[in-house]
């Protein structure tokens, strides 16, 4: 997922001659193509399909299902690490293949790469034991249990087994006390499941406060405006006159790694709230100092054609400042709401689970979207110093 949804990013942002060619993007680009090339239009509806086919894959709420409590968050975070990780790569290839003809292509289908070695591995992964247990496939469950707790006691597998067994049983009990049954023919049953499914999710008071939170979470995780730093660091760089945005991009990219795999080390030692009470006003301060850093360069902080505002004449430490602040924020989100909100999981029962992640992942990227969509609206009209102590003020919030 990570290299597919980052070729992309970086071969929209390939190094632009003006902030203005930024905001052009591949229009400019597919215009000056031969004419048997592809519509801007098919491009973009392609890559659309290729997110939408990500987003309904819940890879962190498998790993949270069968990996044991002990690793479960270091684990999920490895995930998130391959993600960064591809990120890096990405933007390396990105400024490679920008120098080349029609290297945004190479970027692109570039992408599917890591997706097919990825779909190789999960031909040979198993069903999780919890879904196992309660399709009535105990036996095959019991045997995926023994490998994955293979370097422990041989009653190790036993012993998780009968915590499955009893914690099915109660979410079923309750699930008829929300759902009481009803005589007659169910004609659509999948419809009724649907119903049965969000009613104790919405219902029961601990499911509907975790999906609350899990909401909360995964909303706040895009709307700080981290993923618009991501989709738009070139037209940012270029604001500031730099000549290599994606380059300098990369630094973004490389932090964002680093510091995941700080959040790694950490996470299961100090605990989600820990971290994330801690890293929380470290993004606040690092998108205040931004703030703070674009009114001292110049820039008009009423209403105005700030695309207009380019090249700042000479060298300014504020430019340098907006990078060292930006560099603060991506620290803090990468180590704390980069990583806690995708351990969602664990919030939920197993009869709710799939439908509370599905739900607060649609959050996220709804959120996405919306971000996505105003950010370059907001630096027009709000200006790049409201923009970012908006985003401020929304973490404080």
């Amino acid at each position: 997922m990570a290299g597919n949804d980052s070729t992309a990013e970086v071969a929209l942002m390939q190094e632009p001659e003006s902030p203005r060619d930024s905001l052009e993007g591949l229009s400019g680009r597919f215009a000056s193509e031969e004419p048997q090339s592809a519509s801007p239009s098919t491009f973009i509806w392609a890559l659309s399909f290729a997110a939408g086919i990500s987003g309904i894959l819940f890879g962190y709420e498998y790993i949270s299902e069968l990996a044991p409590s002990a690793f479960r968050g270091m684990l999920v975070t490895v995930s998130i690490l391959f993600v960064t990780g591809g990120q890096v790569i990405a933007y390396v290839l990105g400024y490679v293949l920008a120098q080349q003809a029609h290297g945004w292509r190479w970027m692109v289908g570039l992408g599917a790469v890591p997706a097919v070695v990825q779909f190789g591995f999960l031909l040979r992964l198993p069903e999780t034991p919890r879904w196992l247990v309660k399709a009535g496939k105990e036996d095959v469950a019991r045997v995926v249990l023994k490998k994955v707790y293979a370097s422990e006691t041989s009653t190790a597998a036993e012993q998780v087994l009968k915590e499955i067994r009893k914690e099915i049983l109660e979410e079923e009990a309750i699930s008829k006390l929300v759902n009481p049954t009803t005589p007659g023919n169910d004609s659509w049953p999948l419809l009724t499941q649907f119903q049965h499914r969000m009613t104790e999710l919405l219902f029961v008071g601990g499911n509907r406060r975790a999906l609350v939170i899990a909401c909360m979470l995964q909303g706040l995780q895009q709307l700080c405006g981290f993923n618009s730093i991501m989709y738009f660091s070139a037209t940012i760089f270029s604001l500031l006159g730099f000549t290599s945005p994606i380059l300098t991009s990369l630094w973004v990219a490389a932090t964002n790694f680093v510091f995941t795999l700080i959040a790694l080390l950490i996470t299961d030692r100090i605990g989600r709230r820990a971290i994330l009470l801690r890293s929380i006003p470290v993004m606040i301060g690092g998108l205040l100092l931004c703030s703070i850093s674009y009114h001292f360069l110049g820039f008009p902080t009423e209403s105005a054609n700030v695309l207009e505002h380019i090249q700042i004449a000479g060298y300014s430490p504020w430019a340098t400042l907006v990078v060292v602040s930006l560099l603060i924020f991506v620290c803090g989100y990468a180590t704390g709401l980069g990583n806690i909100a995708w351990q969602q999981s664990e919030l939920f029962p197993l009869s709710v689970r799939s439908l509370g992640s599905g739900l607060a992942t649609a959050t996220n990227w709804g959120s996405n979207f919306v971000v996505g969509l105003t950010f370059l609206p907001m630096m027009e009209i709000l200006t790049p110093v409201w923009t970012f102590a908006l985003y401020a003020l929304g973490l404080k919030k």
